[in-house]
């Protein structure tokens, strides 16, 4: 008898209560039930839910809700034997996995007891509520080569148990990853409808676009990611990229090893948390690239043991899926699992932390499929802790070289690319005269007179994206659809308090409102005493000389140490204003990781290759062997004495020592100007409070192009929380590299029109910055274009400020300042500031 399937909301809230769903579930189950009981014949419907949020939950009440209201049979298909597995464990009440609330409990028929008089006797039962599970392979209609158990004679059935399923009156398929089954997959299609079901429900996180029409709910990845429903997904890349593999598993297994220490002090810090280990996810081209990735993953200097490293493939024994049945349990031995395409969708687990595609993600549904496997929360919920609440996806091949590919992460997460008009998320393109990189050719490093007032107010801002200690802007629609905007401006006071400057309640007041706040520094930032020098300059020849050994020695004393190499990491953030959804992109704390070392060899030859590469050095012997010469002093300098200190240098450190080299060289051939005599004034920075226009822009949206004149809030360590900007690649780009390095405590813009300057021969200097890093040294920082860079005036007055940094440190009041020049290739090149630091090779 056919069952009258009707919309009930009180059993739907009843159903919801007893799975605890969430609410994206709970109008799923919703939005499903209406659509069948609304129904008259065969329907298809589909419900497109995210990754992670919870399809499992949703497929049992449906399979509870439906019962309830009269049907008997029901055929869940899944894409595969993961899969099937999984959800023959939904099912199973004496799993870890099993899914709780149903009040029917269904008999749950599978290919391995479907022949057995027990199934025959239950399928005969008009009452019984009986569930199949089946992968998609096991229905398909046999072939020459194939036979199909399904469709052979049962003797217990008294025919093929396909036969009985398309005799069965009320049969309702739940298709499992339902765009693996798309009408166009022919064969898959044929095995599922040809069964005639009273209805095909599917359940997908990437539905196929020719099943756009059948979609009857639609909960999307970026909406989860708003709700914290799921973790925020991450991309972590080198500056440079890279394509060797070895360095994207080496950065993967540091990340790993973070992850785990996180992991490990939150289940210490909350006795109820059940222990969870983080779990490395590797998808890899084919079988013989998992086999050759699971080597090197073994390899010490990465995971290190072999029995920790899962391979699943289609060649995977039992014990293998066994294991990887158990990854989730606390004793699970396994660290790392290396696929091809057999985890791709639906496998369920919530200790994936880390992701490396070493395969081309060259496609949305793929690129979801894999991101989804890190989605799921291992504690539940969000725990507020950065490195549990992400999932890192480890792609050198450049986090902008992941967007444009098509379709990743792009539609249904619709990140905003940048635009070429400012469009309704206040993303505004380049006024004329900047080009794309965001280098505007102006510079706040002239020996002029005062002639710039610090932050202006742009002709237009980017909307305004919230404040951080600065201001708050909400705007809401009333009844009539009009605009109301509530705004509310405030500074932070010295104490730390913030103080309401400016409180507008409608548009007009707001239209009324002044263009400027008043803010001062931000909360817990100090002020600082800048020695500022009085100059009166005598002038000198600098004569050239040979290069001694010595000063070799004393280039390479500033590599005797690696410097950890630094991993740049860019979430996607999502924010909800009711049914809207805003997608964007922000920069996260950079992660410094070990480096793997190469030969010597190669370093000596490298730094031999700069020294003959300056255009002024000869080719002729005598020059070559003065090249072997100073490379020679400058490793011993470095502290390369014997066999034991020569075991190789990593490719980063090898590449600071060359440059460290050219410059010496180039030093030692260009001219410079003498010494100065001088006495100091104490100058304190910053002055405060100072004007702020209404509207900012958010320094650390990475989707916000580079205006030069606009000016930029929501700054962390910014002692100000408001500056602006001459030139994107330079200045703001190295504002962008000091906010994320955890070796900065503080930095302050400096303008044109302060009292902290060096004085030269020629005038006053106005350096670009002033950064405080972690151990309390001061440095003035300069930030210049290629093409400026050489020029013989910026060259005079980084020379002046050199010799300044150091008679500061001579004089001992002020405690340690020191001189960094950094080019845009220097800053662009940069992982991080300890790499910038050794990049630029400050002498002051």
């Amino acid at each position: 008898m056919s069952a009258n399937i009707q919309y009930d909301e009180h059993l739907i809230e009843d159903i919801a209560s007893r799975f605890d769903l969430r609410t994206p579930n709970r109008d799923a189950l919703a939005a499903l039930v209406q659509a069948l009981a609304d129904g008259d014949g065969f329907q298809e419907v589909v419900a497109d839910l995210a990754t992670g949020v919870g399809k499992t939950f949703l497929m049992a009440a449906l399979v509870d809700y439906l019962a309830l209201q009269g049907v008997r049979d029901f055929l869940i298909v899944t894409p595969g034997s993961t899969i099937q597995r999984k959800t023959l464990e939904n099912f199973d009440q004496a799993s870890a996995k099993y899914v709780p609330g149903a009040e029917a409990t269904p008999f749950v028929i599978t290919p391995e007891n479907f022949r057995t008089g027990a199934v025959a006797t239950a399928l005969r039962d008009p009452r019984r509520v009986k569930v199949f599970v089946f992968n998609v392979q096991q229905l398909l209609a046999p072939t020459a080569t194939a036979s199909r158990r399904t469709r052979a004679e049962d003797e217990n059935l008294g025919g093929p148990l396909y036969e009985h399923l398309q005799n069965t009156e009320d049969l309702v398929v739940i298709a499992d990853e339902h765009h693996v089954y798309r009408q166009n997959a022919k064969k898959f299609s044929a095995a599922i409808r040809d069964l005639t079901p009273r209805a095909l429900v599917g359940l997908t996180a990437t539905p196929d676009e020719a099943d756009h029409s059948k979609i009857v709910f639609q909960y999307t990845l970026g909406e989860a990611i708003a709700d914290e429903f799921v973790k925020v997904p991450v991309i972590v890349y080198r500056p440079k990229g890279t394509k060797d593999e070895h360095t994207q598993l080496r950065d993967a297994c540091a990340l790993l090893e973070i992850k785990e220490r996180a992991y490990a002090d939150y289940v210490a810090a909350e006795p109820e948390a059940t222990p969870v280990k983080p779990v490395l996810f590797v998808v890899c081209q084919d079988i013989d690239h998992a086999g050759e990735v699971g080597a090197i993953l073994a390899k010490g200097g990465f995971i290190g043991d072999g029995s920790a490293v899962l391979e699943i493939t289609s060649q995977s024994s039992d014990e293998a899926l066994e294991a990887l049945a158990a990854v989730e349990e606390p004793g699970s031995p396994i660290r790392a699992i290396v696929s091809v395409n057999m985890l791709r969708e639906g496998w369920d687990v919530k200790n994936i932390a880390v992701i490396v595609a070493l395969r081309r993600l060259a496609s949305q549904t793929l690129t979801e499929q894999i991101l989804g496997r890190g989605l799921r929360l291992p504690f539940k919920r969000r725990t507020g802790r950065p490195m549990i609440d992400q999932v890192d996806l480890v792609a050198h091949d450049s986090y902008q070289a992941l967007l444009k590919q098509k379709n990743v992460l792009h539609e249904r997460i619709q990140v905003p690319t940048r635009p070429e008009a400012t469009d309704d998320q206040g993303f505004a393109p380049a006024p004329a005269g900047v080009d794309a990189t965001g280098e505007a050719g102006g510079e706040f490093g002239t020996d002029a007179e005062p002639n710039a007032s610090g932050p202006a107010v742009p002709p237009v801002q980017p909307k305004v994206q919230g404040g951080d200690g600065v201001m708050d802007v909400e705007e809401t629609a009333t009844a009539d659809g009009h605009t109301q905007a509530g705004l509310t401006l405030s500074a932070t006071n010295r104490e730390g308090e913030k103080v309401d400057v400016l409180h507008a309640s409608n548009l007009e007041e707001r239209k009324a409102a002044p263009q400027y706040v008043q803010v001062t520094r931000i909360n817990g930032a100090p002020q600082i005493v800048f020695p500022r020098r009085e100059v009166r300059p005598r002038e000198e020849e600098f004569n050239l000389s040979d290069i001694s050994d010595q000063d070799a020695r004393q280039a390479g004393a500033r590599h005797t140490t690696e410097v950890a190499e630094t991993l740049q990491r860019e979430a996607i953030v999502a924010k909800r204003a009711g049914a809207d959804i805003t997608i964007g992109s922000r920069v996260e704390d950079s992660q410094e990781v070990t480096p793997l070392l190469e030969s010597l060899e190669d370093t000596r030859l490298a730094l031999v290759k700069a020294i003959m590469g300056q255009r002024e050095v000869p080719r002729e012997r005598r020059a070559a062997n003065a090249a072997d010469r100073l490379a020679a002093a400058f490793l011993e300098g470095a502290g390369v004495t014997d066999q034991e200190t020569a075991k190789g240098w990593s490719a980063a450190r090898r590449s600071r020592a060359v440059d460290a080299m050219a410059t010496l060289i180039r030093q030692h051939i260009t001219n410079r100007t003498g010494r100065n005599t001088y006495e100091f004034v104490s100058v304190t920075l910053p002055v405060e409070p100072v004007g702020a226009p209404v509207d900012l822009a958010d320094g650390l949206d990475t989707s916000v192009l580079f205006q030069k004149g606009f000016t930029y809030g929501h700054w962390r360590k910014n002692i100000m929380p408001v500056a602006t900007f001459d030139a994107g690649t330079t200045e703001f780009a190295l504002a962008r590299l000091l906010e994320r390095d955890p070796a900065v405590k503080f930095w302050l813009r400096l303008y044109t029109n302060g009292e902290a300057y060096i004085q030269t021969a020629r005038g006053r200097y106005f350096p670009d910055f002033i950064v405080i890093d972690r151990n309390d040294v001061h440095w003035v920082v300069e930030a210049k274009s290629d093409r400026d860079a050489t020029e013989a005036d910026v060259l005079r007055k980084k020379e002046a400020a050199e010799e300044w940094a150091r008679a500061v440190r001579d004089e001992g009041d002020y405690g340690d300042w020191r001189y960094m020049f950094a080019t845009e290739t220097h800053i662009a090149n940069a992982e991080g500031w300890s790499t910038l630091l050794t990049a630029t090779a400050p002498h002051g």
